[in-house]
């Protein structure tokens, strides 16, 4: 059997490799070569990983989830544009070019939400469950029982506990900028709920996705750079 250990690092790795290249100076690499570098890097690691993913669907209808991840999508942003108002400050956020703006709305709309919901709500939730499922049962090392002798793929499809929950919304947040972990807890506790509601992956992908995508559409529209 597969256990959660060997399974961390096909699930990490797209996530890892996104963030390391995002972490590159400007200086370095710049804006637009390093969106490009993570188009290409990030899409061929998630090639590799394949294999080891588990399922995107469950047992509801795909295009009933399709269709309330949109609706969720779009309520995700109202509430990140609420939340991150406070702390987004216009001054000194400057236009994208076009080119930089169409391969970051690409690589947000396309691939984050692919690889950061089956790290975080794939993953992180699971595991967070099983370690919780054998904390409560009194073993007396649950951390390693939930990677050394669980696979995720044994949690029934919405099946879920208030720790795993909440430590994947953290995790989830600390992933964004401390301006945004206000937006980012609560957007993390509406993907853990369309998780639950849903019972799959695919409904928090296709809401991850309108969200990005229509942020990105706003943030053009409306000239409101501070929020990218």
């Amino acid at each position: 059997m597969i256990t959660n250990r060997q399974l961390l690092l096909p699930y990490a790795l797209p996530y890892l490799a996104y963030v390391g290249i995002a972490s590159i100076p400007a200086d370095v690499l710049a804006l637009h070569l390093n969106y490009l570098c993570r188009l290409i890097v990030v899409p061929l690691l998630l090639v590799w990983a394949w294999r080891w993913y588990c399922p995107l669907t469950g047992p509801r209808p795909v295009w009933g989830s399709i269709a309330t991840g949109a609706v969720a999508g779009l309520a995700g942003l109202l509430l990140w544009l609420a939340l991150l108002a406070p702390f987004a400050h216009p001054k000194g956020a400057n236009p994208w070019s076009v080119q930089s703006f169409l391969l970051r709305l690409l690589s947000a709309g396309l691939m984050v939400p692919l690889f950061e919901e089956l790290m975080m709500r794939g993953f992180a939730f699971r595991l967070a469950l099983q370690w919780d499922q054998a904390r409560r049962s009194g073993q007396p090392d649950p951390l390693r029982v939930a990677l050394d002798q669980r696979c995720i793929d044994e949690a029934p499809p919405g099946s879920w506990s208030w720790p795993a929950v909440i430590l994947s919304t953290l995790a989830f947040a600390a992933g964004h900028m401390p301006p945004e972990w206000p937006a980012a807890v609560a957007y993390g506790l509406l993907m853990a709920w369309l998780l639950i509601r849903r019972q799959d992956l695919i409904a928090c992908i296709a809401a991850h996705a309108v969200t990005n995508i229509s942020l990105a559409l706003f943030v053009y529209a409306t000239d409101s750079w501070h929020f990218w």
